[in-house]
């Protein structure tokens, strides 16, 4: 009786603590992505204010670099119309930071997804 409650114990102290850290993973991802949005806007000569750290509003910045409307926002919430969207607006940034459109294909190659956003935020 005993051993199954220390077994319990451990057991939801182990999802606990998992669950913890794919919370902190997540957060860290989320604050490293919003820095290299900031330092994209700093890039094409936008001051984001604090606009680049609040979810689905840091997109206001980024479309006034795309030089795209503001209401186009409204199209993230419409289901696969999003996908088309978030390409097209990486595009329109890569444009505006000087790069290809073309390097958008990073995003769906595995691992190199990742360094998508770095390299638009820190190259030259």
């Amino acid at each position: 009786m005993q051993n199954d409650n220390i077994a319990h114990a451990a057991g939801a102290l182990i999802g606990f603590g998992l669950l913890m850290f794919i919370l902190f993973f997540f957060l860290a991802y989320y604050l490293f992505s919003c820095f290299c949005y900031k330092r994209i806007c700093e890039k094409c000569g936008k001051e984001p204010g604090v606009l680049i750290w609040i979810p689905f509003v840091h997109f206001i910045p980024l479309l006034e670099i795309a030089q795209m409307p503001v209401w186009t926002i409204i199209l993230l919430f419409v289901p696969l119309v999003n996908v088309v969207w978030l390409i097209w607006l990486m595009a329109k940034i890569c444009i505006a930071r000087g790069k290809s459109g073309w390097l958008v294909i990073m995003l769906f190659i595995p691992f190199a997804n990742l360094i998508f956003l770095p390299y638009l935020a820190f190259s030259e």
